[in-house]
C-alpha cells in the first residue's frame, strides 16, 4: 500500500452507545437471538444449494475377488456392533453421528451428537 491510501476513522472512544444498544449487549440472550437472526439472513444465499446427506452404518474392506462373489443374500460384515451410532456426512465430511429410527415403512435417521468442525472422525 502506498502512503496516499490513509483513510481517517472517526474517534469513537468519547461516544457512548445508546441505553437500548448497552442494554442489548449486556443482555446475552438478547445478543444471541440477534446474532442468530443475522447469521440465518447471511446463510440465506445458500439455502437452495443442493448437498448430499450420507449415512454409513459401517464399513468393511475386501479384494475384488471377494467382491465378485457377493449375491442376494451373502452378509457382508461390518467394522460396527449393533446399536453403535451410524456417521452422518453431508458432501463426505462427517458432521454427526446418529441412531437408525423407522418412520412408517421407511428408514431414517436421529441426530444424537453433532461434530463441531476440525473435531471430526
Amino acid at each position: 500500500m502506498s502512503g496516499s491510501d490513509n483513510v481517517d476513522l472517526p474517534d469513537l472512544s468519547h461516544e457512548a452507545a445508546p441505553p437500548a444498544e448497552a442494554a442489548a449487549l449486556l443482555n446475552s440472550e438478547g445478543h444471541q437471538e440477534a446474532a442468530i437472526r443475522r447469521s440465518a439472513a447471511d446463510l440465506e444465499a445458500v439455502f437452495d444449494v443442493p448437498v448430499t446427506v450420507s449415512a454409513v452404518l459401517g464399513k468393511s474392506s475386501m479384494e475384488v475377488s471377494q467382491l465378485l462373489k457377493l449375491g442376494r443374500g451373502t452378509i457382508v460384515e461390518l467394522d460396527r456392533k449393533v446399536g453403535e451410532a451410524i456417521d452422518i456426512y453431508v458432501n463426505d465430511r462427517l458432521v454427526a453421528r446418529g441412531e437408525v429410527v423407522l418412520v412408517e415403512d421407511r428408514l431414517g435417521i436421529t441426530m444424537t451428537e453433532i461434530i463441531k468442525a476440525g473435531s471430526g472422525s
